[in-house]
């Protein structure tokens, strides 16, 4: 039988199973308004959530579902350390900082807690980590899980990669490098294009046409493609120096992503200076800078920094993606994009090693990972910033 019949089975199965299930409670309530007015949508939906529980439960005792069991077990640990911080937080700190975590939700406490682990291993890489980021052993062919009897060594927990580097360590050194850049980045990124959106907006005329058709032409291109064609160039241009090229990385990703944070900052900058207190303070004579940051970029805090978060998870995935493509950080320096691309052989050892062939996905769990953080953090600001309420 193929897929689609099988999808088409089950997908039949649980429709009936929904309406079964709203049958049978309105039978064994007398036809109560809880089920008599539930949707069939409600109905499918309770049925299909029981199936993937059942599913799961399944799964679980398959030998084979080592992957599944280690997610599962990484989002019950996760939800736990959540709501451990929040209620810790609740507790600790200033009257501030307690009514922040009284009205967090999990999703933001664990977004934070785990933005705050990933700022701890790149500030204390080099303390945390057990090895140098570059340093190469001889025994090349360590495998994961500290073993001696399976080809392992208890001074390399995850073992080392082809050529005999650390991997525990070049994870740890991968959170200085790849998150570390990107917040260089994107920090280089708000710079540009939040000084010129605002400049354009309170000028405005013809150094707003001029501006804007600048940003117009470059976010035409595709991102990464731009990038890609930018740092092939740059390359050529670093030749040996590999720290150059790691420079001209930084300028390019950051010129190409300030044009979006341009657009945000020129429409934020020009509903804010039609406002009455803008003309209020241009007719006491004050100067442009006191315009842009005391009246203009003190109102646009909240999208701004909203944008910032989600502007550095696309740097984030950007610097990653081209060092998978072999282009982005340079050796020595470790760098989880190109610890996939390295370790990609690795999978092909799932039924022999489940942890070797997890090494690949340690590095983009790490990516994935600070990526659904930094959103869920996002998403709480423009929660808050928007006004609106539980």
């Amino acid at each position: 039988m193929s897929v689609l019949v099988w999808i088409a089975a089950i997908l039949a199965a649980l429709l009936a199973g929904g309406w079964a299930f709203r049958f049978a409670g309105q039978t064994a309530t007398g036809n109560k308004p809880y089920f008599r007015d539930m949707p069939f949508a409600v109905a499918f939906g309770y049925v299909a959530a029981a199936a993937a529980i059942l599913g799961g439960l399944w799964l679980w005792f398959q030998p084979g579902a080592v992957f599944f069991r280690w997610a599962v077990q990484g989002f019950v640990i996760s939800a736990i350390a959540a709501f451990i911080f929040r209620l810790a937080g609740r507790h600790v700190g200033t009257e501030g900082t307690r009514k922040m975590f009284r009205q967090m939700p999990l999703t933001a406490a664990f977004g934070i807690l785990v933005i705050l682990i990933y700022a701890v291993l790149a500030i204390f890489a080099g303390v945390i980590a057990p090895y140098e980021q570059a340093q190469v052993f001889t025994g090349v062919n360590i495998l994961p899980g500290g073993d001696p009897a399976t080809g392992g060594d208890p001074a390399h927990p995850l073992g080392t990669d082809q050529i005999g580097r650390d991997l525990l360590t070049r994870l740890i050194y991968g959170a200085q490098n790849t998150v570390g850049i990107a917040f260089v980045t994107t920090c280089l990124a708000f710079l540009l294009g939040g000084t010129f959106g605002f400049l354009a907006a309170v000028i405005g005329g013809w150094l707003d046409n001029v501006l804007s058709r600048m940003v117009d032409v470059l976010m035409a291109i595709p991102s990464l493609i731009f990038a890609l064609l930018l740092m092939t160039i740059a390359s050529a241009w670093a030749g040996s120096q590999q720290w150059l090229l790691t420079i001209y990385m930084i300028l390019i990703i950051a010129v190409i992503d300030s044009t979006r944070v341009f657009r945000l900052a020129r429409a934020v900058g020009q509903n804010i200076v039609v406002m009455d207190y803008i003309e209020a303070a241009k007719l006491r004579g004050e100067g442009m800078s006191y315009l842009i940051f005391k009246e203009v970029l003190p109102n646009a805090t909240a999208p701004l920094l909203a944008e910032f978060g989600l502007r550095f998870c696309f740097v984030f995935l950007t610097i990653a993606a081209l060092s998978f493509l072999g282009v982005g950080i340079q050796p020595p320096l470790a760098d989880w994009g190109t610890m996939v691309r390295d370790l990609a052989q690795f999978i092909n050892f799932a039924q022999f090693s489940p942890l070797a062939a997890a090494l690949p996905l340690m590095a983009a769990g790490a990516i994935a990972l600070l990526t659904v953080a930094v959103n869920f953090v996002v998403d709480w600001m423009l929660h808050r910033s928007s006004g609106l309420k539980d």
